[in-house]
């Protein structure tokens, strides 16, 4: 009978050692960091014959049938050459672990858009409700993630937050220690106050309140590095389009209207506060054309504010069923002509940086 010879002493080592680099290279798919600066690799055991067992900390959610993090590293402590076989255990982080991760995770985080961070950041605004402004976001959101880049919403319309319908999805996000992590749902990264309150219930917040809930949302939550930040506004020109003038300085404002007139003028106001506060425009998307309503909304408003139509959305119907549904039609009908605008749209958007001129700059001394 054959038995399997243990690994000389010098051979075991070197093999542990090798998994563990391996293992401390993978990247939480949640967290955005390699696993090592984190501190999640608990442990690393190499028996004889190559077999492995390696143990990581999770977080609240972790380790759920779904989760891709087991194999990520199962997958990377087989790429060692000599590994035959690998078993990765989980160990749920004890307080003094989520601790230790709050301070990792606050370390690293850099808010989108800000200084160090080469995120691009859209604020997604129309002047008036029912244009369909947020269903453009969830379904930009989509298309530039499906192109493989890192996407955020950040849902900013407080009182009529929607993101959570439009992604089908009414989970609390994780915390650790006072840093959120965002939820991520087709291959999305989303933080909505929907998340926090019951479906029915109304938020009766005035400016202040606002003001620091959404700095919380750009601060305390850990998007990672981001490629882009989507940023769904409240419909007109009251508190909170101004609060992310203020903490996102470099965003760019892509204004949604109809074909209508009274979309299209009131659609100006919100594009002409944005001028008046120096962020650049970087285009009009005309949502809702043809089927009765015409066309020539979005070139008009394109013309006042100075700026180009990134593209015109059919009016569809599969369009409004997808958002009841809670998936965004990139995902539930991809061949639709509005998901084919769509899609155009996304990868139409400008690289737009606000001017420096009358902004406070920080001053370094050497």
């Amino acid at each position: 009978m054959s038995r399997t010879l243990p690994l000389p002493l010098a051979s075991r080592s070197g093999l542990t050692d090798a998994v563990r680099a391996a293992v401390d290279r993978v990247v939480h798919p949640a967290l955005d960091r390699p696993l090592g600066d984190l501190g999640l690799v608990e442990d690393v055991t190499v028996r004889g014959g190559g077999r492995v067992a390696v143990t990581i900390a999770t977080l609240v959610r972790d380790g759920s049938p779904g989760d891709p993090l087991p194999v990520l590293v199962e997958r990377a402590a087989l790429g060692v050459e000599g590994v035959r076989d690998v078993e990765v255990r989980t160990s749920a982080l004890d307080e003094a672990g989520r601790a230790a991760l709050s301070g990792r995770l606050r370390a690293g985080n850099r808010r989108p858009g800000g200084l160090g961070s080469s995120a691009r950041v859209y604020a997604v605004a129309s002047g008036k409700g029912g244009v369909g402004k947020s269903s453009v976001t969830a379904n930009l959101a989509v298309a530039l993630a499906r192109s493989g880049q890192r996407v955020g919403v950040l849902d900013a319309d407080v009182w009529g937050y929607s993101v959570p319908q439009l992604f089908g999805v009414r989970q609390q996000p994780v915390a650790v220690k006072g840093v959120m992590l965002p939820v991520q749902v087709h291959g999305v990264r989303l933080m909505s106050i929907g998340f926090f309150v019951d479906e029915e219930q109304p938020v009766v917040w005035r400016g202040p309140m606002l003001h620091k809930a959404l700095e919380q949302f750009l601060d305390d939550v850990c998007w990672g590095d981001l490629d882009v930040l989507l940023v769904d506004l409240p419909p007109g020109t009251g508190d909170v389009p101004l609060t992310v003038l203020e903490l996102l300085p470099d965003a760019s404002l892509v204004v949604v209207t109809t074909p209508q007139r009274a979309a299209e003028q009131v659609a100006a106001r919100v594009g002409r506060m944005a001028l008046d506060a120096r962020m650049p425009v970087a285009g009009v998307v005309e949502n809702m054309v043809g089927g009765g309503f015409g066309s020539g909304g979005g070139d008009r408003l394109a013309e006042t504010l100075g700026a180009p139509v990134l593209g015109r959305v059919p009016l569809d119907e599969r369009l409004c069923r997808a958002g009841d549904d809670g998936v965004p039609l990139l995902l539930s009908d991809p061949q639709a002509p509005a998901a084919h605008a769509l899609d155009g749209i996304a990868a139409a958007l400008p690289v737009v940086r606000r001017s420096l001129v009358g902004r406070s700059l920080p001053l370094f001394v050497g």
